[in-house]
């Protein structure tokens, strides 16, 4: 057990637990640049002085997590473990402080990373990804609903009461997050040449989405045309973007690409001082 600084760049979307009811996978950096994951967190249970931001620096007590192989992989030590949030870490002169942490081990080549999670004495299952070039971004569609066991297994724990005191069965107090429609995914390359085409599951690109679909009638098409603008034609083309790459554990050891991006970093291109010319 030990007390632990972590700066938070990353949260997935939401997935329902027959424990938990639901997760957020959170991963961020020590001090020193490492990685390290925190699962589980039932993240939108935590009370609103618990939740911590993206870049926002946090202590927690956790021990490795020893239902997860993954050697990033920490928890909690206890579900209600106190989370103390301390500063963030901002955009000043283009976004140097993220920077100076983020970047200290970039990877540009996908197969050297694969080689390296299914190599047992290695292990990576989180690392920073600087694609080559990207060449698209695009959705597909996904089940609608939540699986039908999970479901029912979040709302039996609540009329049980056993999260939530002095709570009547018929209320349901924890609204259940709205199932993503759509998968969106990167295509991309890297040093090794191959074009790939990796998930992104970060809480940001669900939430866009929804707030897009909002503020266009319901219009789901034009909600992913929307994503997409800001995540291919702005993030992609206009500013310079990183991969925030994850393994899932049921696929690390197995899948011929176990990563997907569970987030990204975009910070502005620097550019180069145009010379002067007298013409």
């Amino acid at each position: 057990m030990a007390v632990t600084r972590i700066l938070i760049s990353v949260k997935t979307y939401p997935t329902l637990s027959k424990k938990y009811d639901e997760l957020v996978c959170t991963a961020g950096f020590r001090e020193d640049g490492s990685w390290i994951r925190i699962y589980p967190i039932p993240y939108r249970k935590l009370q609103f002085t618990d939740r911590y931001k993206k870049w926002q620096w946090i202590e927690v007590d956790v021990v490795k997590n020893n239902k997860d192989f993954r050697k990033e992989s920490y928890r909690p030590v206890d579900i209600d473990t106190e989370i103390v949030l301390q500063d963030t870490v901002g955009t000043d002169n283009d976004w140097q402080d993220r920077k100076n942490i983020v970047l200290k081990n970039v990877r540009y080549n996908m197969d050297e990373l694969i080689e390296e999670a299914q190599n047992q004495s290695i292990g990576t299952s989180l690392a920073v990804l600087k694609p080559k070039e990207i060449k698209d971004f695009i959705w597909e569609e996904e089940e609608r609903e939540w699986d039908k066991d999970k479901l029912a297994a979040v709302y039996a724990n609540q009329q049980q009461g056993s999260l939530f005191e002095e709570t009547k069965a018929t209320e349901k107090i924890f609204q259940v997050v709205k199932k993503l429609p759509y998968k969106f995914s990167y295509v991309f390359t890297t040093e090794d040449g191959k074009e790939r085409t990796l998930m992104i599951e970060d809480w940001e690109v669900g939430e866009l989405y929804w707030n897009l679909l909002k503020s266009n009638g319901g219009d789901e098409l034009t909600a992913c045309q929307k994503v997409k603008e800001k995540y291919f034609d702005w993030m992609a083309k206009k500013r310079d973007l990183y991969f925030f790459l994850g393994t899932t554990q049921r696929h690390h050891n197995y899948a011929k690409n176990p990563f997907i991006i569970i987030g990204a970093f975009y910070p502005p291109k620097i550019q180069k001082d145009a010379q002067l010319t007298l013409f």
